[in-house]
């Protein structure tokens, strides 16, 4: 976990997950990527086996043991809905999530399409938790918008939209439905440039519909240089965290302790049921 997340809209991250693929052009530049591929090959490092999708189990319950209450960002350095991660297991993500209502948790994939059926089946009563945001990413019109559209269609307390890296003017896009939006440029090597008529767009359809708008930065090579006001301010809009009183430590290892119990149950479910279809097959 990262104590203190340099993300401008969260406060630490939780990676369950690591490790992902590309696929639009939102993915380009990866940061998570980039970073992860620097240790490829580092004996002993998390990363260690650079960006190859990987579960990590040994991460699951990592947020009973934070002493203090979190904003949490769920897979910074993954996508949790990836077509490799089994059902079962975004299930005991969603458990541990469902367990510890004292964080704020902000879960955002590019895989819409099965975020929304899994909100519409197994994870329905995640679906209803007001401390879990469920999000999509949006870089432009032709990979982002059906992800938008798949968001909304799908049950949720709050609703979020990481329109980062902008690269295109999203045109008269329809936020209704939608709780939160965060815009950004991209930013590093290669960056691409984000033009502030296409910010200035999604403001404007943020005031219409009564999304909270959060501008995060304009990006390119040197990101701290450009900042992140617009209009000589900036915008920190956030929908409301959670308000629920942390358990006592007591309490949370009891927590720690059942879910440990019950995720030991289902993996041996899910690997038998895996040995049996590869024996029939």
């Amino acid at each position: 976990m990262s104590e203190h997340s340099k993300i401008e809209w969260t406060e630490a991250t939780w990676n369950p997950v690591r490790g992902c693929t590309k696929i639009s052009p939102g993915c380009k530049h990866c940061y998570a990527e980039t970073f992860a591929e620097r240790f490829r090959g580092v004996p002993g490092h998390p990363y260690e086996q650079g960006f190859d999708l990987r579960l990590v189990p040994e991460k699951l319950l990592e947020p009973l043991a934070w002493p203090s209450r979190k904003t949490v960002f769920v897979n910074s350095m993954s996508d949790l809905f990836h077509e490799s991660v089994p059902d079962f297991y975004i299930r005991c993500v969603a458990d541990v999530m469902l367990h510890t209502p004292w964080h704020t948790y902000q879960v955002l994939t590019k895989r819409a399409s099965r975020l929304a059926s899994m909100l519409r089946g197994s994870l329905a009563d995640a679906s209803c938790a007001s401390h879990i945001w469920w999000g999509v990413s949006v870089e432009d019109q032709q990979y982002g918008i059906p992800r938008l559209d798949a968001l909304r269609s799908a049950p949720a307390v709050t609703r979020f939209l990481s329109v980062e890296p902008l690269l295109e003017d999203l045109g008269d896009v329809d936020l209704a439905g939608i709780d939160w939006v965060i815009v950004g440029g991209e930013s590093g090597a290669g960056a691409r440039a984000m033009q502030p008529q296409w910010v200035h767009s999604i403001l404007r359809a943020c005031r219409k519909s009564g999304a909270r708008f959060f501008f995060k930065q304009w990006g390119g090579i040197q990101k701290s240089k450009q900042g992140r006001e617009l209009d000589g301010r900036t915008f920190d809009e956030m929908p409301m965290l959670s308000s629920c009183p942390m358990a006592a430590r007591a309490e949370r290892r009891l927590i720690e302790i059942d879910l440990a119990k019950q995720f030991a149950r289902e993996q041996r479910v899910e690997l038998v049921g895996q040995t049996a279809l590869r024996a029939s097959a």
